[in-house]
């Protein structure tokens, strides 16, 4: 096996092929999956109106489909977010990406954050689904991180995740060392948030990344294929 063949096959088995903008249509995410299938991506992540048409797509593949709860700012009630994990699953969901309510870590009420991670976590382990937590690093100082790392550590998540892409700066190289010695090996790290570059995709993982969230997953199989 050619070398860069080899380190295609590594990156894109841990890649999260994302397609979460308001405008994308159905016809976009048939295309989402099919690409999903083509570079064998771990999984794809859609927004929940479009979980059953992944999950249809993808039937019978290892793919996962993965979707977003509580998106993009974290601030619906605990409640609505059960309700919409609950969903998701029902759909065909078995990753659930979940924003935390940013305003109440940093007013610094971690128990009721904590509380809200533990009801999805609980539901989707039921039902043999994985929940990813979203901390938007980009607005967190570096105690309010380390706040929301142990919550998310403390109530079983299965991965904290590092931004939407959507409300601040793309994940940075030093996001991953600092999680990796929060969460040490209880939880996985999914990076996410402008990454664009193979070459930065690859260090990531290699600081300690387990998922990458992207939307440009295709540019970055076809950077190793050109390099």
């Amino acid at each position: 096996m050619h070398t860069e063949t080899a380190t295609q096959q590594f990156l894109a088995q841990h890649i999260d092929h994302t397609l979460l903008k308001p405008e994308a249509t159905p016809e976009q995410i048939q295309r989402l999956c099919e690409e999903a299938l083509q570079y064998q991506f771990a999984a794809v992540c859609v927004n929940p109106c479009y979980v059953g048409l992944a999950a249809r797509i993808l039937k019978g593949s290892n793919i996962q489909v993965a979707t977003v709860i509580g998106f993009p700012l974290g601030a619906t009630l605990t409640e609505a977010k059960v309700y919409e994990a609950h969903l998701a699953i029902d759909h065909g969901a078995r990753e659930l990406d979940m924003v935390l309510n940013i305003g109440f870590l940093k007013a610094g009420e971690h128990s009721k954050v904590e509380s809200e991670i533990r009801k999805i976590v609980e539901l989707a382990h039921e039902r043999n689904a994985i929940v990813k937590v979203i901390i938007e690093i980009g607005l967190l100082s570096e105690p309010e991180i380390a706040a929301a790392a142990q919550a998310v550590t403390q109530a079983g998540a299965d991965f904290i995740k590092t931004s939407t892409g959507f409300l601040s700066r793309g994940v940075q190289l030093e996001d991953i060392h600092l999680l990796r010695r929060l969460v040490g090996d209880n939880v996985q790290i999914k990076a996410s948030g402008g990454i664009r570059d193979a070459q930065f995709a690859l260090q990531l993982l290699e600081a300690g990344a387990t998922r990458l969230g992207t939307s440009s997953g295709v540019q970055l199989m076809q950077q190793l294929l050109s390099s």
